[in-house]
């Protein structure tokens, strides 16, 4: 060893290991925790807002089925008026579920249209229902009535009714 040169006696530096990512710190364990539980109580309400809601989804399939019903009839005059009664006891249906059983289970003529019009919750005029639909299914005559208003008047009205809370 040469007494001059101490340096050349040292031994290299050793470096540390380094952290290794596994097991991760308390407060990332505390942050997964709230994930999932943010996750869980999300899946949560949207499972119950679809049970909800499926009557809303059944309504609607019939009620396509009742319009193609109407525009393409099987035979004569009673077939539209099949439909559209068809279509005014689908909507009697959907709002029976939606709203208290004793408000709504009498309406029927003008209480029943002005109903329907009131908790649309909607105000554009041209998915309102018109007055001779109200009626329609009591006439001996059937009235003149857009088939396609009509349509349009049920699908928003079962979409967007909100039973007061």
């Amino acid at each position: 060893m040469n007494p001059q040169d101490p340096l050349a006696a040292l031994h290299p530096l050793r470096e540390p290991a380094l952290i290794g990512w596994w097991p991760p710190a308390p407060g990332w364990w505390a942050v997964l925790a709230l994930v999932i539980m943010a996750i869980s109580l999300l899946a949560y309400f949207l499972i119950k807002r679809r049970r909800v809601n499926r009557y809303r989804r059944l309504a609607l399939a019939q009620l396509l089925t009742l319009y193609h019903d109407l525009k393409h009839p099987a035979e004569g005059e009673d077939a539209n008026r099949d439909c559209i009664t068809a279509i005014n006891a689908l909507l009697k249906s959907v709002a029976l579920r939606a709203f208290p059983r004793h408000d709504i289970a009498a309406l029927s003529g003008q209480a029943w249209l002005d109903f329907l019009n009131t908790s649309r919750r909607d105000t554009n005029t041209t998915t309102e229902f018109s007055p001779a639909f109200a009626s329609a299914a009591y006439q001996r005559d059937l009235p003149d009535l857009d088939h396609e208003q009509l349509f349009q008047a049920a699908k928003r009205w079962i979409t967007k009714h909100r039973a007061p809370s």
